[in-house]
């Protein structure tokens, strides 16, 4: 197997790892929450202490490998986060819990970019289409995997035992970059913007753990007004600052690039409504329509093996439709699916809920895989580790606030109708808040030129192509 095929198989193993892991903590929320004495809402802080780490963490990433080597970092990466998922499985209390989480990020937050830059480089600027598909494919197995092996031992066993899982697979991976990874490094190492890194960890801190607190009695109302106020100067200093120094920790002139303003700008806003889907949708399962944690994993798969079952077609509707027309219809057709899931009850069928998730998850796979792509569309070489730490922060940014948002809706509901105890009907209203959400996201992709990510899209032969018809 060629180096091309093989690094994408090698950098899915961690992916595999991080995606199989969120969707299992997803699937088990009730049952670690009754566990733990807390709540499955208040659970959302160690789903968002996890991104939160990763969008403090990322920016350095890509300094790191180039100063220390991909290989390097990519190891080193898969070993704290395993280290963090024994922490996990060693959890008895809500603290602990989100620490663990915390530390699981941050291994996590080298892993993906460390491994996305590893994967830009291999495989060059004109095959990366092929390649993330190639790389997601073999990762999508992860979520697969999780729902329905978290919640059958969830159910039938403990769920400590679902973060034991990792470790094995990040031996694996470790081996693997080892023996076929290489050592990649920058001709030119910059100076690390040690004052950029500290303010974007304020800022992103702030915000993230600011909204992710609210509507819960887990820190007094000062705080989080204090971290939301703090937070926000935070991320306004860094903005002055990184147009003062000449190699910020994250460069925001790369929004200056329409393909890279539209991809990532576009993606996080889609991100923030689809990012909810995973917290919300377990626990309607669970709680508001009683079925067991392996019951609501069967039925959660069918969002995974949707995303596979587009993986294959991605190359060719983008070569057909281009990225703009793709990524401007498609999230507005991704986000009705995702609205859909607000008509679900305990009578509905299981074979149409399983049906409008494969939908959904077809049409979300397609959406993400795009936008990963487009932003890289118009980077120079010399700035792509800048870029992809900058595209993974605006990614998990996002889905923490996707989850906080999604939560916030429904401790809003809840208080609003003046009962203590959560039901299926205060789900409804938060489906619907974050597809309009992931809807609006429309209105960036349709700023991009025409011609986006031609190259990458290898849409020249297609052109060419419909001219003579129309001739």
């Amino acid at each position: 197997m060629t180096r091309e095929r093989l690094v994408p198989l090698i950098v899915a193993v961690a992916l595999f790892m991080e995606n199989m892991d969120s969707t299992v903590i997803s699937t088990s929320l009730p049952a670690i929450a009754a566990d733990i004495g807390s709540s499955p809402l208040e659970l959302k802080l160690a789903i968002t202490s996890y991104l939160l780490a990763l969008a403090i963490f990322i920016p350095a990433s890509g300094w790191m490998a180039d100063r220390y080597g991909a290989r390097t970092i990519f190891r080193t990466a898969i070993a704290v986060f395993m280290l963090g998922s024994i922490g996990c499985a060693l959890s008895h209390s809500l603290a602990n819990f989100v620490v663990a989480r915390f530390f699981q990020g941050m291994g996590g937050a080298m892993m993906s970019p460390v491994g996305r830059l590893v994967l830009i480089r291999t495989v060059g600027r004109q095959n990366l289409v092929n390649a993330m598909s190639l790389l997601t494919m073999p990762a999508l197995i992860g979520p697969m995997l999780g729902p329905p092996l978290g919640g059958f031992i969830t159910t039938y066993a403990t769920w400590h035992w679902i973060f034991l899982i990792n470790l094995p697979i990040g031996l694996l991976g470790i081996v693997l970059a080892t023996r076929f990874v290489e050592n990649v490094r920058a001709d030119k190492v910059e100076p690390f913007d040690f004052v950029g890194m500290t303010l974007v960890g304020l800022g992103v801190g702030g915000l993230a753990f600011g909204l992710t607190v609210t509507g819960i009695n887990f820190v007094p109302g000062s705080v989080i007004a204090a971290l939301i106020i703090g937070g926000t100067a935070a991320t306004v200093a860094y903005i002055i600052h990184a147009k003062r120094v000449p190699a910020p920790v994250l460069d925001l002139s790369l929004f200056k690039l329409p393909s890279f303003r539209a991809g990532v700008g576009g993606g996080f806003i889609f991100r923030v409504g689809a990012g909810a889907l995973p917290f919300l949708l377990p626990l309607l399962l669970q709680i508001g329509f009683g079925r067991t944690p392996f019951q609501s994993g069967m039925i959660t798969l069918s969002t995974a093996a949707g995303a596979m079952m587009m993986k294959t077609a991605v190359p060719r509707i983008l070569r057909r439709f281009g990225f703009r027309s793709t990524l401007t219809w498609n999230s507005l057709v991704a986000s009705l699916m995702l609205m859909a899931c607000a008509a679900f009850t305990a009578t509905t069928p299981v074979a149409v809920m399983v049906a409008v998730l494969l939908l959904g998850g077809f049409f979300r796979s397609l959406q993400f895989t795009s936008v990963n792509t487009i932003a890289y569309a118009d980077i120079e070489s010399h700035r792509m580790s800048r870029g992809t730490a900058l595209v993974a922060v605006a990614q998990q940014l996002s889905q923490s606030v996707g989850v906080a948002v999604g939560a916030l809706v429904v401790e809003t509901v809840l208080r609003f109708r003046g009962h203590g105890t959560l039901v299926a009907d205060d789900f409804p209203p938060a489906f619907i808040v974050v597809g309009l959400i992931a809807a609006s996201s429309t209105f960036l992709f349709a700023t991009m030129p025409p011609d986006a990510g031609a190259d990458m899209a290898k849409r020249h032969g297609e052109k060419q192509r419909e001219a003579a018809e129309v001739g």
